[in-house]
């Protein structure tokens, strides 16, 4: 089993940033593929972004040059940089692993961008 604890979530204005958090309990050395997903209210949840253990990182095209995705293999840590925020990114942003063929969902972060 693994944890996956999401962090960095809050209230942030139109046009701003913020750095989420996603420390694993499980050494992200082996991992298959990271990524972070959201969910707005009263929508399905959707990829914003991923990356993979040999892949190059991808994005939803509505976070394209906004946000970035990074890992530290050091601190189990996947992070999402997340620049020019819209209030259209509102949503609980939610941690994703896959180890083989096991996915692992984190207990999500809430984002509101609102003036």
């Amino acid at each position: 089993q693994v944890q996956l604890v999401e962090s960095g979530g809050g209230l942030v204005q139109p046009g701003g940033s913020l750095r989420l958090s996603c420390a694993a309990s499980r050494s992200i050395f082996s991992v298959d593929a990271m990524g972070w997903y959201r969910q707005a209210p009263g929508k399905e949840r959707e990829l914003v972004a991923r990356i993979g253990s040999t892949t190059s990182p991808n994005y939803a095209d509505s976070v394209k040059g906004r946000f970035t995705i990074s890992t530290d293999n050091a601190k189990n840590t996947v992070y999402l940089q997340m620049n020019r925020l819209e209030p259209e990114d509102t949503a609980v942003y939610y941690c994703h692993a896959r180890y083989s063929v096991m996915n692992y969902w984190g207990k999500g972060t809430l984002v509101t961008v609102s003036s």
